[in-house]
C-alpha cells in the first residue's frame, strides 16, 4: 500500500501558531539579512509558504553558508550527516 500525503503530512500542531501569534508577519522578517558563518535556529512560519523547508527540520540549528535568491542555505547535521537546507528569511532565527 502506497503512503498518501506530502511534507504536510501529521504536521497539524507543528505547523499551527499560537492565537497571540497569528495574523500577518511584520516586514522586518522579510527583510533580515545574514552574513556567512552566522548560526541560526530553523523556525518554522506556517503563514509564509515560500522557502519553507521540511518539518522534520523544525528547530535544528544550523550555519549559514551562503544565499540563493532571497533564500540562505543552512548548513546542520541531522542524525550524524551534514545536510544544506534552503530557508527564506522569515523561518530563521538568530542563536
Amino acid at each position: 500500500m502506497k503512503r498518501k500525503g506530502g511534507t504536510r503530512r501529521k504536521s497539524r500542531s507543528k505547523l499551527t501558531r499560537p492565537p497571540r501569534k497569528q495574523g500577518k508577519k511584520d516586514i522586518t522578517s522579510y527583510l533580515e539579512r545574514y552574513e556567512e558563518g552566522d548560526n541560526v535556529v530553523l523556525d518554522l512560519d506556517p503563514s509564509v509558504h515560500d522557502g519553507m523547508f521540511h518539518p522534520r527540520f523544525d528547530g535544528n540549528s544550523g550555519v549559514v553558508t551562503g544565499q540563493q535568491g532571497d533564500c540562505y542555505t543552512v548548513e546542520i547535521n541531522d542524525k550524524g550527516k551534514d545536510k544544506t537546507i534552503i530557508a527564506h528569511p522569515v523561518h530563521l532565527t538568530t542563536v
